[in-house]
Order: structure tokens, then sequence, then C-alpha cells
């Protein structure tokens, strides 16, 4: 029987020891903080200048600061890298999600961590580049950036950031009693318009004016020459669209008829300005 008594206290005595020593273990030791890499293109990670995998990527790191690179793996014109630092916190994960292109203003993306805060309470910091870009949450316009809120509720939202010249950027994160939700978004800039030039019904085009013929009209001919086919004729005083000089002969070619083009002799006819009267 005293057997059996010391035995049970030997266990329970080995018992108390694991457990303190868990317990010991647990308060030196942190619990391990999630990181979640994406990128686009395809993009090697490197943490603390160490690489540890393409993307996307997930690990459990040590909580604490550290350094994110992203080298997207190009295979014509040359992307440049992106480098961030963000702090890792213990039972949560830190999501850096990028689009990487040609340049920093074509690029976009965001960082999303977290703080510490009350048990029960939950908050949300947003940054943006740019600055003061409309944030709607779950559709409702919340306000512009910076913007801070503890009025959100303990679940998934979905976050739309939009400005002016930039393009819109939707994501979607989750609330976590106790955490404040920390996030920097950043919109990729648009590409301004290319300006070209065009012509306008204001602007003046080069028109061709039939002078007085022994005849009373002129013969519009299918090539530059007095001997070319007899296409069309024209009445003198009247004016016509210029669509080229023959540099040889001097002929005109005109828009004579709607979609309908030919030649008249220089001799008889003259260029003027689009608008300008007969006289």
């Amino acid at each position: 029987m005293r057997k059996i008594k010391l035995l049970l206290l030997i266990l329970l005595g080995i018992t108390a020891l694991v457990g303190l020593t868990l317990i010991v273990f647990n308060f030196l030791v942190p619990k391990g903080a999630g990181i979640l890499v994406e990128a686009d293109p395809v993009s090697s990670v490197f943490i603390n200048g160490e690489e540890v995998g393409k993307t996307p990527y997930s690990g459990i790191k040590k909580p604490g600061e550290i350094t994110v690179k992203l080298v997207p793996d190009s295979f014509g014109k040359p992307l440049p890298t992106y480098e961030t630092k963000t702090t890792l916190v213990s039972g949560v994960q830190t999501v850096v999600r990028r689009k990487i292109a040609e340049t920093e203003e074509a690029s976009e993306g965001e960082l999303i961590s977290f703080e510490r805060v009350g048990k029960k309470e939950t908050s949300m910091a947003l940054v943006t580049s740019p600055d003061n870009s409309q944030i709607k949450v779950d559709g409702e316009l919340k306000g512009f950036s910076p913007l801070k809120t503890d009025d959100i509720a303990e679940a998934e939202h979905d976050l739309n950031v939009s400005a002016n010249g930039y393009l819109d950027r939707s994501i979607q994160v989750r609330i976590v009693s106790g955490y404040k939700l920390i996030a920097y978004i950043k919109l990729a800039k648009t590409e301004e318009p290319r300006v070209e030039v065009q012509k306008t019904e204001t602007e003046k085009k080069e028109m061709v004016k039939i002078l007085q013929t022994p005849t009373g009209y002129l013969r519009v001919r299918k090539t530059p020459s007095t001997v070319g086919e007899e296409v069309g004729q024209v009445t003198p005083g009247e004016t016509y669209e210029l669509v080229e000089t023959d540099d040889i002969s001097g002929w005109f070619k005109i828009i004579y008829n709607e979609g309908k083009e030919g030649w008249v002799t220089n001799q008889y006819a003259e260029k003027v300005a689009d608008g300008e009267k007969s006289g």
C-alpha cells in the first residue's frame, strides 16, 4: 500500500514539474507569429536578408520587426524590387500583398498587421497612398484616409479604397477582438491619356476653288492628265476638299462627291482656305 502511495506521489510530482516547465516555457518563449506574402508576378521572398521561398509564401516567425523584400521574376521588362518593414505579433498573421509594375507609381498592394489592445476591444486604422482617399467598409462610406475607428464588429469586412486619378482597390480583412488591425493600402496611379492631335470640324482644311472655264464646267479625271478617263464634272465658283497635289503636273485631287475622288487641272483651279468665299 505504501508503495502505491509513493508511486502516486512520484507521478503527481512529475506532472506538476511538467506543467510548471510548460508554463515557464510559454512565458519565456512567445508564441509564433504568422506571415503571408503574395505578389504578382511571382517573386522571391527575403526576410531579414535570407531567401525563404517564392510567393505565395506563408510561415511562422518569431514576433518582432522584420524586413520583407520581394524580387520579382521578370522575363520581359525589368521590374523594381519591393522592400518594407513590419512588426509580427504572436497569434496573428501579418499579410504583405504587392502587385509590382514597371514603376512605383503604377504598383499597388497592402500591408496588414495587428497591434494588441484590450481583450474585448476591436479597432481599425487605415493609412493610404495617396492620402485623403475615400474609404468604404462593406459598401458604406466611412470617411477619408487616414482613418481610425473603434466602431467595427469582430467579423470579416470588405474594404474599398478609391481616389481620383488612381485605380480602386478592394480587399477583405478580418477584425479580431483584442487586436487593432492596421492596414497600409497603396493605389496604382492611372495612366494619363495620350493627347492625340486630331482634325476637328473647326480646323481649317485646304480646299480647291474651281475657276471660270470656257465650257462652263471642269472635267474631273481619273488620273492627273488631260488624257485621263473622265469620271465627273464640277462647276466654276464651287470649292472642294483637297486630297493631294500631283508633284509633276500640279493637278489637284479633290473630293468632288461624297466618297468620290478625282483630279482637276490647276489651270482652272486654285487652292483656298476652308470657308473662304468665292469671289
